[in-house]
């Protein structure tokens, strides 16, 4: 029997977070005086997140265990004619497992900066930023209409904004932030277009009402075409996802906000932000449904994604970079599912990759930290001796990527694998081959990054900025505080676990039952899965003699021989392949592209727009053009107001004359 949640609950897992963060913000900061200092921000943040997480896994057992719902307004901002403008909460499997999967991941990286951020002067600010982050993140999987949908969509957006560009004299993160936050309204933009036409032809910004218009609204075409409306809707939708989610070609931002201090890397990539374009999908899928044309769309550029990006991972060197580039990668994978219309895998793989990214995130972190701020891993190896609790989770979150069986990730990206397979839409064969060849590209970057880091020859007094470094010298590493260590363990944990768990009620129960809507006749992805699927252990089993298995196999093998047995190898490859190597390390140039075509177009359409239309047109020829020949003709005008009489008289006995010629000539 079903159950409803209680409403001041549900309300205080955001407002948790937005106290702990106002708190920390006004009376942690220079603003209100620094009164509660780094102990008291730090306790109330963490304290509101860990609040949070506790009321989020409560909500998740009712809902999992008791089937409790929950589907309320409440509070209405303001009635437009018939549209209703309201904040409200929709909870359900989706939201459930996307608020507990938030907040944990949230806790774990609140934990973490007490030992990462302790140096910094910006400790409490970077405390309230996070904190509102996660009230963002919540304010947006919680909401049960588009206009609250929107505003936590650009609340993550903005305090993105802020933390990115956190070390705001440092030149390239001012950079980086700026181009998140340009990049980002280039998708909002598509956004709003589709939440726009969805209100103007539904009538309505509530997910239940609209989904329920659906019918309707899939026998209308687009004004002057014969395009489905829903395929333009859900495509404009789908690009305002491409920008936060971060797909190609709106993906530029994603690897330029490392420059922001590594907890956030973690926050970002793993929980939040970048996983509300998935979830905003998922959450859409009575309207994707209805469109094989925006499907086929999502998959082709989830596909794109999820290989090239992979391919840039190759070659960094930059240890977070590697890892950013690898989360581009795994969020192709979740858009392919989300094509494929397995709206449930790419959740559980959304879920399953937040605990293993935000681990790898972290531990990079820690390897940072040990290592002196020093993140090129050339200069790395033989760390594991020193940093044992950090090598093995990072070893834990590293097979977990990989899809290696029995760990989380293999079950959730092994069922994307299948599910591409066995969709007939257009683009599923390429899908199909990026998928199974971003196999073998993630394990070979993902190990070498772990072999060049944690094993091989100690390399770190060859660094030639070493004296640049925060102590100097060149320090052996040293293993990270409990602040550190511990979070990473309890990211470990599920990271192992979670799949083997929560596959069979996710993607084959009702967990998501009434929350994702898969038209089966049309779309039988999922249908033909659940056949197949025999048990997580069968399954793993069984994928001992499939090709993803041993693609990743391949992959892992080819890195150890690279970097660990014949290191003078890459150099050679390079070589070899230097106009690959060159595109590669230009990120196939569509940095330069956005710079001096698009932006360098804009600038020039913008000066062409300035001074032909603004200085030469309205200024020029309406505002002075009109008073010069008001001026003039004035001017004209005043010649005959002399003052002098007979001029007067004159000009009546002419006018008399005109007149009596007139009335003689009319006769």
């Amino acid at each position: 029997m079903s159950q409803t949640l209680s409403t001041s609950t549900l309300l205080m897992v955001p407002l948790a977070p937005l106290v702990g963060s106002v708190l920390a913000g006004v009376l942690g900061t220079k603003f209100g005086g620094n009164r509660i200092g780094r102990t008291g921000s730090h306790t109330l943040t963490i304290l509101g997140v860990f609040i949070a997480f506790v009321l989020s896994a409560l909500t998740l057992k009712s809902v999992a265990l008791d089937g409790a719902r929950f589907n309320e307004t409440i509070y209405t901002w303001m009635v437009v004619g018939g549209l209703k403008m309201e904040i409200g909460f929709l909870v359900d499997g989706l939201t459930a497992m996307m608020m507990c999967v938030v907040t944990f991941v949230s806790l774990m990286v609140h934990l973490y900066t007490v030992g990462y951020m302790e140096e910094d002067e910006g400790y409490n600010r970077f405390f309230s930023y996070i904190s509102l982050f996660t009230f963002s993140m919540l304010m947006l999987v919680m909401s049960n209409n588009m206009l609250q949908l929107f505003f936590g969509w650009e609340a993550v957006g903005l305090v993105s904004y802020l933390l990115i560009g956190f070390w705001y004299n440092k030149p390239t993160a001012i950079f980086a932030n700026m181009k998140a936050f340009l990049v980002n309204r280039v998708g909002d933009f598509g956004f709003i277009l589709g939440i726009g036409l969805i209100a103007a032809y539904a009538g309505t910004l509530n997910y239940t009402e609209t989904f329920a218009k659906s019918g309707q609204l899939a026998a209308l075409t687009f004004p002057g075409t014969d395009w489905m409306l829903l395929t333009v809707a859900c495509i404009c939708l789908f690009v305002g996802a491409m920008g936060k989610s971060a797909q190609f070609p709106l993906h530029v931002w994603l690897p330029d906000s490392m420059e922001g201090p590594t907890p956030i890397s973690a926050l970002i990539h793993a929980a939040t932000m970048v996983t509300a374009g998935i979830f905003m999908v998922a959450r859409m899928s009575p309207l994707f449904e209805l469109s094989d044309t925006a499907l086929s769309f999502v998959m082709v550029i989830g596909a794109i994604t999820a290989l090239f990006m992979g391919f840039l991972g190759i070659i960094q060197n930059d240890i977070k970079r590697i890892v950013a580039y690898s989360t581009l990668s795994q969020l192709g994978y979740m858009t392919v599912a989300l094509g494929a219309s397995a709206y449930s895998v790419a959740v559980f793989h959304l879920m399953t990759h937040a605990f293993f990214k935000a681990l790898l995130f972290l531990a990079a972190g820690s390897v940072i930290m040990g290592l002196h701020h020093n993140q090129d891993i050339r200069w790395m190896g033989g760390v594991r001796k020193y940093m044992p609790i950090t090598w093995m989770t990072s070893l834990l979150g590293s097979l977990a990527l990989i899809g290696t069986p029995l760990f989380a990730g293999f079950y959730s990206k092994d069922s994307i694998i299948e599910a591409v397979h066995a969709s007939h839409l257009a683009g599923a064969g390429f899908a199909t081959f990026a998928v199974l060849a971003g196999v073998f590209v993630t394990a070979f970057y993902s190990f070498r990054l772990y072999f060049l880091v944690f094993h091989g020859a100690e390399r770190y007094d060859q660094n030639p900025d070493a004296h640049h470094g925060h102590h100097g010298g060149h320090h052996n590493p040293h293993e990270s505080p409990w602040v550190v260590t511990v979070p990473l363990i309890l990211l470990a944990i599920p990271s192992v676990v979670i799949g083997f768990m929560t596959i069979q009620p996710m993607l084959y129960g009702d967990f998501f039952k009434d929350a994702i809507f898969v038209n089966s006749q049309r779309h039988p992805v999922m249908h033909e899965l659940a056949q197949a699927f025999h048990g997580p252990l069968a399954m793993a089993t069984h994928a001992l003699g499939t090709m993803p298995f041993w693609l990743a196999l391949a992959g892992v093998a080819t890195a150890y021989y690279m970097y660990m047995v014949n290191p003078a190898l890459p150099a050679t490859i390079k070589r070899a392949a230097m106009p690959v190597f060159t595109l590669l390390e230009n990120k196939y140039y569509l940095d330069w592209i956005n710079e001096n075509v698009l932006a360098r177009g804009a600038r020039v359409l913008g000066s062409g727009l300035w001074k032909g239309g603004d200085q030469a047109l309205i200024d020029g020829l309406l505002v002075n053009g009109s008073w010069k020949v008001v001026a003039w003709l004035s001017g004209t005008v005043r010649k005959l107001q002399s003052g002098y009489l007979y001029h007067y008289a004159l000009a009546m006995l002419l006018g008399i004359l005109v007149l009596m010629t007139y009335f003689v000539w009319l006769k």
